[in-house]
């Protein structure tokens, strides 16, 4: 007996009906151009008898797209924002996410020709109010890489490009509000990882998104 589970979340077929443009709205994945997504993935995926095979590790839902609406991979970008404060604080924008899955960094999906930098920049307005002045921050676009979103299935995954924005040592850290997918945000003390989780816990009861765990310990723990 096969133990392959199938699962589609509803909010997924909802979007679809009602004609959301997150929400792919092709229902077979052995309908679509494979070959024309391959070509411009970031992360190479296999496709098996018409069907994406996730890149990483099984998810435990081999068919469907669990929460996320698209098929195969979806490419975004994450603004990793640091700066350091008056007093010589290492620090890290963060957001609290509005759908409950914790703190992240700020980021989204990349739009068709869009590249991953201004993505990241666009993404990082909408959900802070931030703009970066002219002339400052140092721009640094990361290796794709891909992440474990809790919303993936084996054929529906998330790529992201990290963006290192440097706002470098201001007078003054500049206020920050949350909005679109954000419900709050905040400059975070971030000497290292465990510093980010201990500050993120003592200051609001928070823990990091799980698709940015591993990125933000490469990132705060010297392994990027």
């Amino acid at each position: 007996m096969s133990t392959d589970r199938t699962f589609t979340h509803p909010s997924v077929l909802a979007a679809i009906a009602a004609g959301e443009a997150w929400a792919d709205p092709i229902m077979d994945p052995t309908e679509i151009d494979w070959a024309e997504r391959q070509a411009r993935a970031a992360i190479p995926f296999e496709v098996v008898d018409g069907r994406p095979v996730n890149p990483g590790e099984s998810t435990g839902i081999r068919y469907g797209r669990n929460q996320l609406g698209h098929w195969g991979e979806q490419l975004c970008a994450d603004a990793i924002v640091t700066a350091v404060d008056s007093e010589g604080v290492p620090r890290m924008l963060m957001i609290e996410r509005a759908d409950g899955h914790g703190w992240a960094l700020p980021g989204g999906y990349v739009d068709p020709g869009e590249g991953p930098v201004w993505a990241a920049i666009r993404e990082l307005h909408e959900e802070t109010g931030l703009r970066l002045p002219f002339g400052r921050g140092h721009f640094a676009a990361l290796p794709a890489r891909l992440v474990s979103d809790p919303r993936a299935s084996d054929e529906a995954w998330m790529v992201t490009v990290p963006v290192h924005l440097d706002y470098g040592r201001p007078p003054k850290l500049p206020p920050l509000a949350g909005a679109d997918d954000a419900r709050r945000a905040d400059w975070l003390p971030a000497a290292n990882y465990d510093c980010l989780l201990t500050h993120l816990d003592v200051l609001h009861g928070g823990v990091v998104f799980p698709a940015h765990r591993d990125l933000l310990t490469a990132v705060l723990n010297g392994g990027v």
